[in-house]
């Protein structure tokens, strides 16, 4: 969600809780709770989801090897040379050969072609 949709809906929440009775004086918390509730929504919603993709992310680069055919954050294609702790040399052409951090590299594409041929098997 963005900043100016959540911004609005605060606003929406907000005023809706001052056209409630003024006469009653309810509890501090229970002005509070439609916050609460938005914030525990945005997590379940947004932050949750994203937190679990960075973790299969990092999970994916720390599993690079030699041979591994790999999408940069750039959008070259190349071929894992060698892993050295957070360097990953990528062979692009026939003798041209790039070093990338591991941040840098997106996607494993032959591990979606073992996916795809595993399904084909079955």
């Amino acid at each position: 969600m963005k900043f100016s949709a959540f911004f609005a809906l605060a606003l929406a929440v907000s005023a809706f809780a001052q056209e409630a009775a003024p006469e009653q004086q309810g509890s501090p918390l229970m002005g509070f709770l439609p916050f609460i509730l938005m914030f525990v929504v945005m997590y379940l919603f947004f932050i949750m989801p994203k937190q679990k993709e960075m973790k299969k992310l990092d999970a994916m680069r720390k599993a690079l090897k030699k041979g591994d055919q790999v999408l940069t954050a750039a959008g070259i294609i190349g071929t894992v040379m060698s892993v050295e702790g957070n360097i990953v040399s990528v062979k692009t052409g026939s003798d041209t050969r790039l070093d990338f951090e591991q941040s840098a590299i997106v996607r494993v594409l032959n591990a979606e072609d073992k996916k795809a041929e595993t399904k084909a098997a079955k």
